[in-house]
């Protein structure tokens, strides 16, 4: 057989060439359409981070939730967890205008801070929107709470502010976070405890932390409840005077203030903090979100957040945190009937 002339060669290895290109391409087509149907636009597979998340802080600038959400989003970025983290206040209700909000959220790469606080709220104000409806992440964070007077307060114990109330009634007044939530809830069960009649509370509820210290400096209220973490640099600072302590031992931020239980009363209420997602969700989107916070309370990060603002982890993800909302929900309602904040 005669060998091809080199013309003919030469068209032979340009025919080839150009139908192993036109393979390539058809290859590398055929691979980006896979990649994007087997992720969701802005969602990335398992090992990719978020494009983009949206953090609702159902609360005004100043309290827990705000410094919990801002808190998330500096370290998610920080740990390239998410590409960008946008917090977006919506106060009001005790964080039930968030949660009407987070029921009509179309982006699903949504996470809204909440906690205690809301759950009592959603029952005090008879919310239509209920935690119920919304999808479970993970519980982050747990605190006591603390009770403060101002500098100048003529109460040097708890048993001073409990007497005043029993002498004068709602002349009295406690400020906190709003209402139905934990700092109202520890507020009623003082009182309760001591004998005193739930209407003779007067409770004026803010729904930022700023706003209740405000109060306090202002001398417009008595006394105000709030999480150690939200009141401690005050205290420090001689701005107010803490009382109490609601956990089972002292804070280690604000060391030398007896419990409640150590002065006569016997509560103890402890405060968590965690993130929901809208209920509307799909598993993959949720697998994914529960996956983002359970990597930013592995980082080095997240753990000197939580010393910093003397949080304590009582990180609980997934299923286990779902049964442990429901269960709360049951507790809290009894508890609200009880002191008389529902009926």
């Amino acid at each position: 057989m005669t060998s091809p002339s080199h013309s003919t060669r030469t068209a032979f290895t340009r025919r080839a060439a150009l139908a192993a290109g036109a393979a390539g391409v058809v290859l590398a087509m055929s691979a980006c359409a896979g990649g994007a149907s087997g992720a969701s636009a802005g969602q990335g597979s398992a090992a990719d981070p978020l494009k983009k998340l949206s953090i609702i802080v159902p609360a005004n600038p100043g309290g827990g939730w705000d410094q919990t959400g801002r808190a998330m989003q500096q370290d998610l970025q920080s740990n390239k967890l998410v590409t960008s983290a946008q917090v977006s206040n919506i106060g009001g209700g005790g964080g039930t205008n968030g949660l009407a909000k987070l029921a009509t959220e179309k982006d699903p790469n949504t996470l809204m801070v909440m906690g205690y606080v809301m759950v009592g709220a959603v029952e005090t104000n008879a919310a239509k929107t209920r935690l119920e409806d919304t999808t479970p992440i993970a519980r982050l964070t747990e605190e006591p709470l603390v009770l403060v007077v101002p500098a100048s307060s003529k109460y040097q114990s708890v048993q001073d502010l409990v007497d005043d109330i029993k002498a004068n009634g709602k002349a009295v007044a406690i400020t906190g976070g709003s209402a139905g939530g934990a700092d109202h809830i520890l507020a009623g069960q003082i009182l309760k405890s001591q004998g005193v009649a739930s209407d003779q509370l007067n409770y004026i509820g803010y729904s930022g932390g700023g706003e209740s210290i405000a109060a306090l400096l202002g001398n417009k209220v008595q006394a105000g409840i709030s999480g150690v973490g939200e009141y401690a640099e005050q205290v420090k600072a001689g701005k107010v005077r803490a009382l109490a302590v609601s956990g089972t031992s002292e804070a280690p931020a604000l060391p030398g203030v007896k419990p409640l239980k150590d002065q006569g009363v016997d509560v103890v209420l402890t405060n968590w903090r965690g993130v929901v997602a809208p209920g509307s969700i799909d598993d993959a989107t949720k697998a994914k979100l529960t996956e983002t916070v359970t990597k930013l309370h592995e980082s080095e990060a997240w753990k000197s957040t939580l010393a910093k603002n003397n949080w304590d982890d009582a990180f609980l993800a997934g299923d286990g945190f779902k049964t442990f909302l429901t269960e709360d929900i049951a507790k809290v309602k009894t508890t609200l009937t009880e002191i008389g904040l529902v009926k």
